[in-house]
This record gives structure tokens, C-alpha cells and sequence, in this order.
């Protein structure tokens, strides 16, 4: 992957091991982000009002063809956040109602969840998932245990922020379906990172930053809604699209689509990025990317003298690794690892928990993992406080 690395416009300064958060743009890619931007500025009337739709289009036809969905069911947002906020919003739930989720989700959908849920007297259930995992089987039995006649949504990451986790979401999507409970899997974390097909999936809805693993521009992401299902959601912001004076053969597009002025131009980067991954046969990127990932996962648990989470197999892991750890300051050593070490790398805590998560790219390599065990190793010799040793 030694190749890639000067593709990318990371600080070369920095061991950056924290793509999960926001991603980051390969140097071609964002220099079609700054052309669209030119344009736009060049004729903004033009960029916007005439030639706009058009080049959502093209956008919508190249994220489709690389999602399984046809380019129609699927519109763009600024990120996932904004998509859950759409769906929670129109689900129109009542009294008793409940919202199925584990609790591994992210904790901005949390609590979008919690608002529409307490303003509606619905309940949001975070079924408890026991850590580490031991296979899916198990997985799915903890979670299922908690669908009972009120569920009216189950709502799942395919990949966890927090833990960095792939979960079952095929095997959830096929029971949620044999139920005939609405099955809604946020992906902001998978395109890119792992193949998605949402064809096969079958997902009601699905949302996925772009932004992220699939290296758009920021503030680029998608929603995917079933045909027989965008009629119930209501835009975000209602504008030009209701009651359109030129509507298109979609309700679900010009409703979500058409409005007013907003700067586009990192949706239209997605058609680049794809490019960018073609050329340079990310499939095989992935998977050197990942080998990395699962190659030093035992090694820092056993500094740490703590386990993994789950199976350290492709089942469970991608391009991220989440290892659990003990500190009485969480801040102070994120800080620390970045001031003192000059890496950027996540302190994560979740529910009782506390990780450090490492991401691979293909600007990573072993250098950068080994450059992190020695700062977690120093770490714990001269600041004992801020990390320590599971006893």
C-alpha cells in the first residue's frame, strides 16, 4: 500500500491512525471536490438552479451502482445523523410503541432515538449485547430476545463507531422481514469498508456516510428508502420539492431533493472517489488494510492484559479495532497521545467501557501500529494513571 501513501494530504507529521472519525480525502478526489466548488462560484445560478438536478443524478446512478440499489431510492444528506432524524421523525410511532436496538449503536442516533420515542410515549430498547462476543449465533439470540409484539422498528449499525464491530445485519434484515418489522441498519461506517449490497440485504432503510471509508468529500451520505415506503417520510426541511412546480416521477426525490441553495459539491465527489477506488483495486487495499487490522489486535490485548470483543475474524472486523482499556482519565490520554506522541487515535468510551480504536487505511502500515504500541507501552511505565494493565 507504500504506493498510496502520497496519494492521500494527511500531516505527514501525524501517525494517523483515526480514519473512522471523519475520513479523509484521497488529493484527487478533493481536487474534484474544489472544481465543483469553482463552478459553483463561477455561475452559481447555472451550477444550482439549471444544472443541479443533473448532476445528482449522475452522482445518485454511480453511488447505486456501488450500494445494490437502483439510483431513484436514494437521496443525499449531509450525513447519517441528518437521515435518522428523517426516519424517526415521519415513523409517526404512539403509546407503546418500541424501537428495537442494541446497545452498541452510536450515540448520536441514541439519542435521536430517545427525543421521538419520549415525545411519542414509545420506547427506544437498547438490548443489552454481552461483550466480548463469542460467535453470531449468540449475538442474535441476546438480540432478538428483545422483539416482542410492540416492536415497530429494529434499528442496528452494521459497523459499531465505538467498538468497531461488523454485526449480522443480513441474518437481522432476513428475521426482521419474516416478521414483518421495519428494519432500518445505519451504515455509516460500511460502504467502502466492506461490500453492501443493498439489493440483497434488503433493508427497508438504510443510511451510509460517503464521507468516511468510500474517502467523498465531508459532509456527504446517503438514505435509502424502499419504493413502497417513501411516501411515509417527510423531508427534513420542506421547500421548492412539495408541491413542485416542475415535479420529477418522484415524490421521494423532489421532497428530499430540491432545497433552495445549499452547496452540493461534496455529494458530487462520490462518482471521483469511486473512480479512485477502481483504479487502484481497493478490494485487494481492503484486504492488506484488514490483515493489519487483525494481525496486531492479540498483540495489544496481551499488553494490556485484557481480550478482544469478539473473534478476531472478518466475520467481526474490518478496517478498525477497538481495544478495551483502564484509565482514570480518558481525556488527559487522548490528549496525551496526541500532544506527547503526535497521534491522532480515538479514546472511546462506551456504556461501562473504555477503548482505544485504531483504524487502517491504505496510507497506514505496520509502522504506524508499532509506533502506537510503544506509546501505549510508555504510557503505562511513566503514567500509570492514565494507562493501565486489566488485573
Amino acid at each position: 500500500m507504500s504506493n498510496l501513501t502520497s496519494q492521500f494530504l494527511i500531516d505527514p507529521n501525524i501517525t494517523f491512525l483515526n480514519f473512522g472519525s471523519f475520513g479523509a480525502c484521497p488529493k484527487v478526489v478533493f481536487d474534484n471536490y474544489q472544481k465543483w466548488q469553482r463552478e459553483l462560484e463561477y455561475n452559481p445560478v447555472e451550477f444550482i438552479a439549471v444544472n443541479g438536478i443533473k448532476y445528482l443524478e449522475n452522482t445518485r446512478e454511480a453511488l447505486g451502482n456501488f450500494i445494490g440499489c437502483h439510483a431513484d431510492d436514494v437521496v443525499m444528506v449531509t450525513n447519517p445523523s441528518y437521515a435518522v432524524n428523517i426516519i424517526a421523525k415521519s415513523l409517526k410511532l404512539q403509546v407503546g410503541d418500541e424501537v428495537l436496538a442494541t446497545n452498541l449503536e452510536y450515540g448520536a442516533c441514541d439519542r435521536i432515538w430517545k427525543y421521538y420515542c419520549n415525545k411519542a410515549g414509545a420506547k427506544y430498547v437498547q438490548q443489552k449485547i454481552t461483550l466480548p462476543i463469542i460467535s453470531k449465533e449468540i449475538f442474535l439470540q441476546e438480540f432478538f430476545a428483545g422483539v416482542n409484539k410492540n416492536t415497530k422498528l429494529i434499528f442496528v449499525d452494521h459497523i459499531t463507531s465505538a467498538t468497531g464491530l461488523i454485526l449480522p445485519v443480513q441474518e437481522i434484515c432476513d428475521y426482521a422481514n419474516e416478521k414483518g418489522i421495519l428494519i432500518f441498519i445505519d451504515g455509516a461506517h460500511a460502504p467502502g469498508q466492506i461490500d453492501v449490497n443493498l439489493q440483497t440485504l434488503n433493508a427497508d432503510m438504510y443510511t451510509g456516510a460517503c464521507h468516511k471509508w468510500m474517502m467523498t468529500a465531508k459532509g456527504s451520505s446517503f438514505l435509502y428508502v424502499k419504493k413502497s415506503l417513501q411516501h411515509l417520510f417527510d423531508p427534513l426541511v420542506v421547500s421548492w420539492g412539495y408541491d413542485a412546480i416542475y415535479p420529477s416521477d418522484s415524490q421521494f426525490l423532489d421532497y428530499h431533493q430540491m432545497q433552495g441553495t445549499r452547496d452540493f459539491s461534496a455529494f458530487l465527489t462520490i462518482p471521483a472517489a469511486i473512480q479512485f477506488m477502481q483504479e487502484n483495486n481497493w478490494e485487494a487495499t481492503r484486504v492488506a488494510c484488514n490483515e493489519i487490522v487483525m494481525r496486531n489486535a492479540n498483540r495489544f490485548c496481551n499488553l494490556l492484559n485484557t481480550k478482544p470483543i469478539s473473534p478476531i475474524t472478518k466475520d467481526f472486523i474490518g478496517q478498525m479495532f477497538s481495544i478495551p482499556i483502564n484509565s482514570n482519565d480518558p481525556l488527559a490520554l487522548k490528549a496525551l497521545l496526541y500532544n506527547d506522541y503526535k497521534i491522532e487515535v480515538p479514546v472511546m468510551p462506551h456504556n461501562d467501557m473504555l477503548f482505544i480504536r485504531y483504524s487502517i487505511q491504505a496510507f497506514n502500515s505496520q509502522k504506524d501500529l508499532d509506533v502506537l504500541y510503544a506509546a501505549v507501552k510508555d504510557i503505562m511505565a511513566n503514567e500509570p494513571n492514565l494507562l493501565f494493565a486489566f488485573s
